[in-house]
């Protein structure tokens, strides 16, 4: 079955409603056109296990195996994909709530949304403004969209928006604008989610967040009763804690924000129409929902290691952190970890104080370098 141009979220939708074995999406997610890759969804409309994208690629690397063309079975186009994911993406939001009297600018990225995230918002009831909808095959992320939000808070302003909402190339991330041009992260509209289900009298006994995830909201959550763990960044491992754990919500600070109850994988559209029924349904805006929240400020320092060295046995850098963690006292948090791609160590730290932050991160980057 051909699908395309879809979002990402959508052949995870398509993939189970169309009881197909497996989803294929080629994307780039919110890179470079150039930066193309493959995901993979199950029968499920889960993302598979990092084991078996391991498995393919070990294969791309084997000589290919040839196959007679009668074998290869056919292929045809659905139709109407793209309309059968905005009327899924639409009974997301409850049927007594309406968009009706909102402006809102939605920023598509130039990617696979373009068409899809404006009628979705336009038949709820919403006054629509929509940039990032011209995708050329090139300028796909291009100073727009969820990873350029400058674009999307100047429109807001410029139209003068109730809210603002900006997709990543394939939509499966967002951020979200208010009529002030004030940016709500990730992190934040997990609280948000978190704390409308409560508000409402639901049950949440947890939530995942990421290594990354801000120490505010950890403490904010327990404070009302919800256990918090972390995963490895990653929203597939967000994913998977929230399997392991029987959980429903869960996110990361990029915009990545998982609601299993609605949808098996990280969606845009599906998260920010989470977000508006909350404020559509206590009529009151993003800041005000999230007046009990503040973020800690957090110092983030990448420190270049010098060759051979081993920062996890570093003296230094462990008397240092030692110290670092004694001054916080349980009321902030210090996170150092590799980078992935380059020889660079990451140093987190997160504090109610901006310069107590700074202060420790600076210490802990100066043992290392020492």
């Amino acid at each position: 079955l051909l699908l395309g141009p879809v979002p990402t979220p959508a052949v995870a939708y398509l993939t189970r409603a169309q009881r197909a074995s497996l989803g294929v999406v080629i994307s780039a997610s919110h890179n470079p056109f150039e930066d193309n890759g493959i995901k993979f969804f199950s029968a499920e409309g889960s993302k598979l296990p990092d084991e078996w994208e391991i498995a393919v690629e070990a294969a791309l690397q084997e000589p290919p195996a040839w196959v007679d063309s009668a074998a290869l079975g056919k292929t045809r186009r659905l139709d109407d994909a793209a309309g059968r994911y905005i009327e899924f993406c639409k009974s997301t939001f409850p049927s007594h709530l309406s968009l009706r009297g909102l402006k809102i600018v939605v920023d598509a990225a130039h990617g696979a949304a373009y068409q899809i995230a404006p009628k979705v918002f336009h038949e709820l009831g919403a006054d629509v403004v929509a940039i990032g909808c011209a995708p050329d095959g090139l300028n796909i992320n291009q100073g727009v969209g969820a990873t350029h939000p400058q674009a999307l808070v100047d429109a807001v302003k410029l139209h003068r928006a109730d809210v603002g909402i900006a997709l990543d190339g394939d939509a499966d991330r967002l951020q979200i604008v208010d009529a002030s041009g004030r940016l709500f992260n990730g992190d934040e509209l997990l609280y948000l989610m978190v704390a409308e289900r409560l508000d409402w009298g639901l049950a949440v006994p947890g939530a995942v967040g990421t290594l990354m995830t801000n120490m505010a909201v950890e403490v904010a959550l327990q404070r009302r009763g919800v256990q918090f763990e972390r995963a490895k960044v990653g929203d597939r491992y967000v994913l998977e804690v929230l399997a392991d754990r029987g959980w429903l919500l869960g996110g990361e600070g990029s915009g990545h924000l998982l609601v299993l109850d609605k949808q098996t994988t990280g969606d845009g559209l599906v998260s920010a129409l989470q977000v508006l029924q909350a404020c559509v349904r206590s009529q009151q805006s993003l800041a005000q929902r999230l007046e009990g929240l503040q973020l800690f400020p957090q110092t983030l320092l990448n420190v270049r290691l010098a060759p051979g060295v081993d920062w996890t046995t570093h003296a230094g850098l462990q008397q240092a952190q030692a110290a670092a963690q004694a001054e916080l006292a349980g009321q902030g948090r210090v996170l150092i970890r590799p980078s992935g791609t380059e020889p660079v160590l990451r140093i987190m730290v997160e504090s109610p104080k901006a310069s107590q932050s700074a202060a420790l991160a600076q210490r802990m980057a100066k043992a290392l370098e020492a």
